[in-house]
């Protein structure tokens, strides 16, 4: 599988891309806007007016847009993906998005003779550029083989998860563990600001204890620096947590830190801080 379509081409798609080129593979892009991708294009990627022309010949398909409703517009419909590929080409989502869609394009890719599989990632923009993203995988587990290759070239943590939706199920855990975890850091902080600390000493030291995670080593050295530029979108994380809240209801589960930390975001994304990074949850606190 050397010829990739790669549709999404945003702070992660962009690193993405790269990474698949220094690797040697051929690869053609689609995303809304094209003045925003010109400097991925003077890098080799093969510019496409449409996901019709992206996507046809091509072996692999890789999506990485923004929303459940980006991900129903690239897939489905006339225009669509699946509409488009050529049979037995291989679908690869890595938008993070609802496992019931994920479900619901492995069953129609399935009947076109496509393969699908739901393969959100984390790791951030920085993940991306060091292709060195954990990478979640649901689908047919010989599709994930037959795949590993390009997921290789991307991520440094791959692991299959099990049918079609896993993978997202699988994301959905990740979300919900950093919620309660930057929370915790943006607190400690309000803390030990109100307390007269000096707070990046205080950070260096907690950091190497027991409370210490990525979060609070990178996040909450952002937060230090008044840097709130987005790795990850304040936006797409409310999506992401809104998602995880639905799932949960739909099993009869209450998470009660998911939901707080949620009713947060969504109030700093009210005062116009939706396009902010995550680590911005800290203005919460600054009120």
């Amino acid at each position: 599988m050397q010829n990739i379509a790669f549709i999404g081409v945003g702070v992660m798609g962009r690193s993405m891309v790269r990474n698949l080129m220094k690797n040697g593979y051929q690869v053609s892009i689609y995303t809304r806007t094209k003045r925003k991708v010109l400097d991925v294009i003077e890098d080799g990627a093969l510019w496409c007016d449409s996901i019709a022309e992206c996507v046809q010949n091509k072996d692999a398909v890789i999506t990485m847009v923004g929303f459940p409703k980006d991900v129903e517009e690239v897939y489905f419909g006339e225009h669509g993906i699946i509409q488009h590929a050529k049979p037995g080409a291989y679908l690869i989502d890595m938008t993070t998005t609802s496992p019931k869609l994920s479900q619901r394009i492995y069953q129609e890719a399935s009947a076109k003779g496509l393969f699908a599989l739901d393969a959100p990632v984390s790791g951030g923009d920085v993940g991306a550029k060091n292709a060195t993203l954990a990478i979640m995988v649901g689908g047919e587990e010989a599709a994930f083989n037959a795949c590993l290759p390009i997921f290789e070239v991307l991520g440094k943590t791959i692991t299959y998860h099990g049918p079609a939706g896993s993978g997202q199920h699988t994301k959905m855990a990740n979300q919900i563990a950093i919620a309660g975890t930057l929370a915790g850091v943006c607190e400690a902080l309000a803390y030990g600001k109100a307390a007269g600390l000096d707070l990046e000493k205080m950070l260096t030291t907690i950091s190497s204890g027991a409370a210490g995670s990525w979060q609070m080593s990178n996040n909450g050295a952002q937060i230090l620096k008044g840097n709130y530029d987005p790795g990850f979108y304040i936006k797409h994380f409310i999506k992401d947590m809104t998602i995880a809240a639905e799932e949960s209801s739909d099993v009869q589960l209450e998470l009660a830190v998911l939901k707080n930390v949620l009713s947060m975001y969504q109030e700093l994304a009210k005062a116009g801080l939706e396009d902010l990074g995550t680590q911005a949850l800290i203005k919460y606190y600054e009120k």
